[in-house]
Formats: structure tokens, sequence, C-alpha cells
């Protein structure tokens, strides 16, 4: 994919430049998203303009959007393959966002239950954009006509209403956007919190309850080490009855190979201080090569800054045809 889009079917997946990448996203996506590259052609948006919802350092802001991209390439993300970039470096994605916001009901944004939970969290800063962020969200998705996008259970709402507003333009105007669908990988396990194993590992939660991509060898070791597990001893896999030591049996089976209740009997009597040495050594084991790289690409800023512009480039070719037809459509001048 030397430039914008090939014509196979589109994926489209944004994240935000907050937080940390955690071990839960590579095992359940990153990792898997190099096979998607020889399929579909696979956009990965940083979303900058969707964090200003809530205030930001302006330098960290624009670190963390770099340190992201090169998180991507370093878990093995082609930047010539895919098309890795920051939502800002895209002008259409605004310009668009605001013709969909004018066909967008305000009663479907009063139904969103993430602008309810975000505006109780952040009470001094209820802003607009939170208020129209799904908008900015159908925007992203429509813009380069994705057929796909991954989504977990907090988004699925928002495709829902970007689904609603693809059809409600092309019911006037005829088929200018492809209506998206969820894709749901066939692969990829689920992994849980260290502190709270009934609860699916979140940046969003403390920082123990997560290991990061960027955790040093020693911090990865002591938060495994303080994970929580049982009072039984028993390496067993048991979901319901032992869920902090399945977590750690799904962790090393999902990064090792295998399969969780194997390794059970495999480690049936060594302990959980074995255990828990074991998941440490195969997280660190993973994580080596990925820090080394998206170390060497931070140390290259111009390689880095060089790769970011190509990109952006691409995704402002791909996203060009889009908006001449939306504009088109509802009647703005040619330039």
């Amino acid at each position: 994919m030397a430039s914008g889009l090939t014509g196979k079917s589109v994926i489209f997946s944004g994240i935000q430049p907050s937080g940390s990448i955690t071990i839960g996203n590579y095992i359940g996506a990153i990792r898997h998203f190099k096979r998607l590259q020889e399929q579909y052609d696979c956009l990965y948006c940083v979303v900058d303009l969707h964090a200003l919802t809530v205030r930001q350092d302006p330098a960290a802001l624009r670190g963390r959007c770099v340190e992201l991209i090169a998180l991507y390439i370093a878990c093995g993300l082609d930047p010539d393959r895919n098309i890795l970039y920051c939502q800002s470096h895209v002008p259409a994605q605004a310009e668009l966002a605001w013709v969909l916001n004018c066909f967008t009901y305000m009663g479907e944004l009063n139904r969103m239950t993430q602008f309810k939970e975000k505006s109780r969290g952040h009470a001094d800063n209820i802003n607009a954009g939170l208020y129209t962020y799904p908008v900015l969200m159908a925007s992203d998705i429509l813009l380069y006509r994705a057929n796909l996008v991954p989504v977990g259970e907090d988004q699925k709402q928002h495709l829902e209403i970007c689904r609603n507003i693809a059809q409600r333009f092309n019911n006037l105007y005829g088929d200018v956007f492809i209506v998206p669908e969820p894709y749901i990988p066939p692969f990829g396990a689920r992994v849980m919190s260290l502190t709270d194993p009934t609860r699916k590992m979140s940046k969003s939660d403390a920082e123990e309850s997560y290991i990061a991509l960027t955790d040093a060898p020693d911090a990865v070791v002591k938060k495994i080490k303080r994970s929580v597990t049982d009072s039984d001893g028993e390496i067993r896999y048991d979901t319901a009855a032992k869920p902090g030591v399945s977590n750690l049996l799904t962790m090393i089976c999902a990064l090792e190979g295998g399969e969780p209740a194997a390794l059970a009997a495999e480690m049936a009597g060594q302990g959980y201080g074995a255990l828990k040495a074991r998941a440490a050594e195969c997280v660190n084991a993973v994580l080596a090569p990925i820090q080394a790289e998206y170390t060497r690409l931070l140390h290259d800023k111009g390689e880095l800054q060089a790769i970011i512009r190509r990109n952006a480039g691409r995704a402002v070719e791909a996203a060009a045809p889009t908006m001449r037809r939306v504009y088109e459509a509802v009647g703005c001048a040619a330039p």
C-alpha cells in the first residue's frame, strides 16, 4: 500500500493518546493487526482531536501522539502497508464532522451514555465537543469508507449512531457512504486486571492493575508478584472460582501458545510463586524486542517524523474522494 487505499475492504481503528497501551491491548488486538494488512486496507488513527474534550498539556499531547505511532510500529505494524497517522493531520476529518453535525439529531446525542458518564467525571468542563464527540467519530470512519470497525463494548453505541448518520445521508443523496459493520476478530484472549481479575485490564484504571508495553522488566515482575490470586495455593484453570490464577495462565498461553488448562496441569503443585515468575518471564521476553525498537524509533527523530509525514499524506489522499462526493451531494461549490 504505497499511498492512499488500494481498493481492498477498509478497516479503521482509532486510539486515544492517553494512558498506556497494555499487554491486554497487545494480546487482544495489536499483535494480530499484522495479519489484517494481507486482506484489508488498514488505517490506525491517533485521535488527538477527540482528546481535546479534556484539557491537555500541548507538549505532552504532541509527545504521546508520536510515541503511540512509534509503539504501533514497534509492535510490528508496517507503516508502508498500513496508514498510521494523527487525526489532526487530516483536515477533512473535522470538515466532514461539521457536515455530519447537520445530519445528526440532538435526541440521538442525548442518548449517548458515554457523554453522560464523562460529564459526571468532568463536571467543570462539559463542553460542546464532548457532546458531539460521536459525530467526529462517525466522520473518522465514514471519511475513508471503512467497511469494518473493531469495537469494544464501550464503543458499540458510537458505531450505531455512525451507521444511522450514514444511512440518513445516503437516503437523501444516494450511496455516498459505506455503512460500516463491527469487526469482531476471530482471535485474541481476554486479559483481566491484575488487581481485580473479574474486570478487563484497562489503561484507565490504577497503574498497578495493568502491564504497560513500556513497563521496565522490574516493574513487570513487581506488578505480577502483587497480582491477586486466592488463598488455596492450587494452580487450576477455572475462570469462575479462580479468576486471578486463570488470568495468569491465559496471559502466558496467549504469548507462548498452548492451552491454559494444559499449562495448569503442567505446573500443578509448583505454587503461585512459580506461576507468577513464569508469567513475568514470559511477558518480559515479549516486551524486550518491542521496547528495543520503540526506543530506537524515538531516538531517530528524523526517521520517525518522515514516517508520520508520509502517512499523513497518504491519509489526506485517501480522504479526498469522499470529501468531494459529500460536497457535491450537499451542494457546496467546487473549488
